[in-house]
């Protein structure tokens, strides 16, 4: 019986989940990584993602076709604007939460970790310096946790216990920047931005770049995004 540990992580192409791969690979997990193509208006991030997998050593990179544009209701799948200039996780949830997506995207993730053999799944949830999205809650996590060891072969009849694992939960974004810095990670090679122009720049001035461009600067680390 092999003694290798798997980890499946979901890779996004973002600043978040590239330190999170980079995190797994440093606590000697052995990566397999999922990227959902899920009709996300900022598709950018699916090549960015291809290229993080690359650099960062994953074992395997998957990529999943599910189109949530179906459903609608966000920003990031749906004909309605990304709001710029606000700012980020003040007032209600922002139309750039995407219906149920961590649910669905962990449940996609769950499949992958059983199939490889992974007992860990990785994401990149943060809930310090986010936009209020309530499937980035530590309860949301730990409830997930529980449906996984339910919901499968594996767990309900192996006795596996799988675990959700966020490194990042606790971390503001700066702290996340430092840490990824300190493991290589180029962060020339992620996107993070909502709304960037047909040549993949970054707009610069939605959630995701403002937090991602605050971070930066809170870390003392030089921003080497591409922006219009």
């Amino acid at each position: 019986m092999s003694d290798t540990r798997r980890a499946s992580i979901l890779l996004s192409g973002g600043l978040d989940s590239a330190t999170v791969l980079a995190i797994a690979r440093a606590d000697g997990f052995e990566c397999h990584c999922l990227t959902v193509d899920y009709g996300q208006r900022h598709r950018v991030e699916l090549e960015a993602a291809a290229v993080v997998a690359a650099a960062l050593g994953a074992k395997t990179h998957r990529v999943l076709t599910l189109d949530l544009r179906a459903i609608g209701g966000s920003a990031l799948t749906d004909e309605i604007d990304v709001p710029h200039g606000d700012e980020p996780g003040a007032g209600s949830v922002p139309v750039t939460y995407v219906p149920a997506r961590n649910t669905v995207l962990l449940a996609l993730l769950l499949g992958h970790a059983e199939v490889m053999g992974a007992t860990d799944l990785f994401i990149g949830a943060n809930a310090v310096d986010y936009s209020g999205y309530p499937d980035c809650r530590p309860a949301f996590l730990d409830a997930f946790a529980e449906l996984a060891n339910l919901a499968t072969v594996a767990g309900a009849e192996h006795g596996v216990r799988f675990r959700v694992c966020a490194p990042l939960l606790e971390l503001t974004k700066a702290e996340i920047i430092r840490r990824g810095t300190d493991l290589g990670v180029d962060y020339g090679l992620t996107h993070s931005c909502y709304d960037p122009t047909p040549e993949g720049l970054a707009c610069g001035d939605c959630d995701s770049c403002t937090l991602r461009r605050r971070g930066f600067v809170e870390a003392g680390v030089v921003d080497p995004t591409r922006y219009r």
